[in-house]
């Protein structure tokens, strides 16, 4: 079946319940860039919620704000991108009113356009391997702090609808990963995985 990819989320969406985006719109969704006018996008099967001010585990918990976080605080339907470990960058869609500083991350994507671009980005040949981590995904598919605050409506970057229908059933809750400090929020089931890609 053929994807159009030129269709896009609508800006409401990212709007709602951080819950309801996570499960209903973004899992099974197409997280697609056009860079130096190439396509590349992937199918989203694994993503975190971070719920802002309240979770621990946030980077903008107690409403913490300085210029790496600034993204976070937008109306939602832009781009928070990172960078962490002195090596990768990993893409966040900004949801809620502005000034709540909610982000959903995404954590793994299946390649859907422009493998051939995306394996050369990350000189991996192996397709399993290519886009199942945050940094992967932002090399393969050129996510760079560049992108941080984009409109995720726009040309650049932006979010596709899903095509499949996904049951609860298809669902996994898990806990979010590498977030041990986080105390009572790091046993938090934010963590949806599509049942079929389920890693660990």
């Amino acid at each position: 079946m053929k994807i159009d990819l030129t269709q896009k989320i609508s800006p409401d969406v990212y709007l709602k319940d951080p819950f309801v985006i996570a499960k209903d719109y973004l899992l099974g969704a197409y997280l697609c860039t056009c860079i130096n006018d190439i396509l590349t996008a992937g199918k989203i099967t694994e993503l975190e919620v971070y719920t802002g001010a309240e979770d621990k585990a946030a980077h903008t918990y107690a409403f913490h704000r300085s210029p790496r976080v600034e993204s976070c605080y937008q109306k939602g339907g832009c781009a928070y991108v990172f960078f962490i470990y002195g090596c990768h960058y990993h893409f966040n869609v900004v949801i809620g009113e502005k000034d709540d500083p909610k982000a959903i991350l995404i954590r793994a994507v299946e390649p859907v356009q422009g493998l051939e671009e995306m394996i050369k980005r990350r000189t991996n040949k192996n397709p399993k391997q290519l886009l199942n981590g945050p940094g992967k995904l932002c090399q393969a598919l050129g996510i760079t702090k560049a992108l941080d605050g984009a409109d995720l409506t726009g040309n650049q970057i932006w979010l596709s609808p899903k095509t499949e229908r996904i049951l609860k059933k298809d669902i996994l809750a898990l806990p979010r990963v590498g977030i041990d400090y986080a105390e009572e929020y790091a046993l938090k089931k934010w963590r949806f995985v599509l049942h079929s890609h389920r890693k660990d």
